[in-house]
């Protein structure tokens, strides 16, 4: 599963709604939750189905961002999407999702100190897809400020649960929430690659390209690497060497990782 970009939008926004799938994002999180005022919920469980048709119907992958308080009836009303993304997740909650739904996906969303202490087990569920830091919530129960220094350590130990139980590692080392600085985004994005993370949502279209750009191979990685798969194709020997470094099997697993994100 490829996901570069993941954009939020409101599940109430019709207007939103409607154009959600000329953004070019890999999915759309059609989100339940916060965006969504309590009162408002009700109604826009029941266009759920339509929405989720819309969002999709250019080919991105739809997911449904659920509350924890309403989760059995919101994952009802999200049976035509990809996945669920899962607020405040923790073992008990996926293993309640799991059984509720058990076709669907889960992306799970650490947002609490118990869970960043339990988050190696809750990648190990069958049912979950990736995991991804809800950045403003943690840092909230945390009691600390959503900046940058403050997010990074939790945000690898999630991505290190993710990465050792081969899920998807979705995020950015920064909160999503202060969209229009597309700069720092841009530098977060390519931060968050380098250290091995597969993608990042959004709240703003204006990011999209940034991060489908930003998540994806540059040109020189893709040419390197085809470079060292030629050559390891040709060479017998167990190291061999390129623009003057050793190459050796890790290395040539890296390549072939690069060239499987084209």
């Amino acid at each position: 599963m490829r996901l570069r970009s993941l954009l939020y939008v409101p599940a109430d926004n019709e207007r939103f709604i409607a154009r959600a799938h000329e953004r070019g994002a890999d999915a759309i999180i059609l989100d339940l939750e916060d965006s969504v005022r309590p009162e408002h919920r009700d109604a826009a469980r029941k266009t759920l189905a339509a929405a989720i048709r819309s969002a999709g119907q250019s080919g991105a992958r739809v997911f449904v961002r659920i509350n924890a308080e309403t989760a059995r009836e919101d994952a009802g009303a999200a049976m035509g999407a990809n996945g669920l993304y899962v607020p405040k997740a923790s073992r008990a909650s996926i293993d309640a999702l799991a059984t509720e739904v058990p076709n669907l996906p889960l992306i799970a969303l650490i947002e609490d100190p118990l869970a960043l202490l339990d988050v190696a087990a809750i990648a190990a569920h069958p049912a979950v897809a990736g995991l991804a830091a809800g950045g403003e919530d943690l840092a909230t129960a945390l009691g600390a400020a959503p900046d940058p220094d403050v997010l990074r350590t939790p945000k690898l130990l999630i991505h290190y649960a993710a990465k050792a139980h081969g899920k998807l590692s979705l995020g950015l080392f920064r909160s999503i929430a202060d969209y229009t600085d597309l700069p720092a985004i841009e530098e977060a994005a390519k931060d968050a690659r380098r250290h091995g993370f597969d993608g990042a949502s959004c709240v703003h279209p204006s990011a999209v390209p940034i991060l489908n750009t930003a998540f994806a191979p540059t040109p020189e990685e893709i040419d390197w690497a085809n470079r060292v798969l030629a050559a390891a194709e040709a060479n017998q020997a167990g190291a061999f060497t390129i623009d003057g470094r050793m190459i050796d099997a890790p290395i040539v697993a890296r390549a072939r990782s690069i060239l499987s994100q084209t």
